[in-house]
């Protein structure tokens, strides 16, 4: 993959419902605006064990979902 930022909200549209690893991920507060896309998938695990050879050289990285919670529930 290049090391081209890509912003959360295209990576919604781009990745939906997938795990993404971001390399010096930008917030603003408590909101991610984007990062360096190093890895997605739709496995947690896959991202935690195959993104990991990918983030040297990064000084944060970031595990995030674009999907919605699966422990939300409406009440």
């Amino acid at each position: 993959m290049e090391n081209t930022y890509l912003s959360f909200e295209d990576a919604k549209l781009l990745y939906p419902d997938e795990w993404l690893l971001l390399g010096n991920p930008v917030k603003e507060e408590f909101t991610l605006l984007g990062g360096i896309l190093l890895y997605h998938s739709k496995d947690k695990k896959e991202v935690c064990y195959l993104g990991r050879d990918k983030t040297e050289g990064f000084e944060r990285i970031k595990l995030v979902f674009t999907g919605k919670s699966k422990g939300m529930r409406k009440m």
